[in-house]
């Protein structure tokens, strides 16, 4: 079993798609664990705030297969890919870590935004806080410590409702 982080990510009735996207992943991969949620600022272009959270899972899929699930799961969501790198998301689903597998195919892991985003760092800290970066050996605690983006990059957590709408 390989243990994998996730972000995932929102700005298109936001809440609505991280219950829908949880409950997806829930399906397909087990011990599910979450951060809290938390809302942000739109990075890199001018939109709706973001909700964000960062989930741990267990699964015997390989990397690529993880990676085709999310894509199908974001595809169900809404999620479009005609649209400009920074834009509204229906549902962004990432994979951020595979075990401390370092690679650049079938993707580049560990995703560099853990390093270089709030959102990402801060719930992954918080899951996973003594867990170290497989390439600069770091705690994800330290690194939120010193991470020096906080503000210009604000967040915060909220309390989200993970109640499952009737119907759905």
């Amino acid at each position: 079993m390989a243990t994998i982080f996730i972000s995932i990510g929102s700005n298109q009735d936001a809440e609505r798609q991280i219950r829908y996207g949880i409950q997806r992943l829930d399906e397909m991969f087990s011990h599910l664990k979450l951060s809290k949620v938390y809302e942000s600022e739109a990075v890199g272009f001018d939109g709706d705030n973001f909700l964000n959270l960062v989930a741990r899972a267990e699964t015997q899929m390989t990397i690529a297969q993880v990676e085709q699930v999310f894509k199908a799961i974001e595809k169900e969501a809404g999620r479009r890919r005609d649209v400009p790198k920074f834009s509204d998301r229906a549902l962004d689903i990432d994979l951020l870590l595979y075990d401390d597998i370092i690679c650049q195919k079938p993707l580049r892991l560990p995703r560099g935004e853990i390093l270089h985003h709030a959102f990402v760092l801060l719930p992954l800290a918080e899951i996973e806080p003594h867990r170290k970066h497989p390439i600069v050996q770091q705690s994800y605690q330290d690194l939120w410590r010193a991470f020096d983006k906080k503000e210009q990059q604000k967040l915060w957590a909220i309390d989200f409702d993970w109640q499952l709408e009737k119907g759905h």
